[in-house]
């Protein structure tokens, strides 16, 4: 493992899931008010499709380290309360 905790990829990638996603949105709005029909739109949509789908996929990757997070957390808290907890 690279030393990164999953709290911390969560950030990273729902960021960049984010940016992806607001730049994709900006491209089609280009795409709708600044380039004619009869211009070379195809390229733009293949790019806002691009920007789209990497949103998507970094954002349900963050999740995903989210809830890793959130399982390790929740792990570490349990061996703490066995260790501080006598045996009966």
């Amino acid at each position: 493992m690279s030393g990164k905790s999953h709290h911390d990829r969560y950030f990273g990638k729902l960021l960049l899931g984010f940016a992806s996603i607001i730049c994709s949105i900006l491209v089609i709005f280009y795409a709708m008010f600044e380039i004619g029909k009869d211009n070379d739109w195809y390229f733009w949509a293949i790019v806002a499709a691009f920007l789209l789908c990497n949103g998507i996929y970094f954002s349900l990757a963050a999740f995903v380290h989210k809830i890793k997070s959130d399982f390790s957390r929740r792990q570490k808290q349990r061996d703490m309360q066995k260790d501080i907890t006598p045996g009966i």
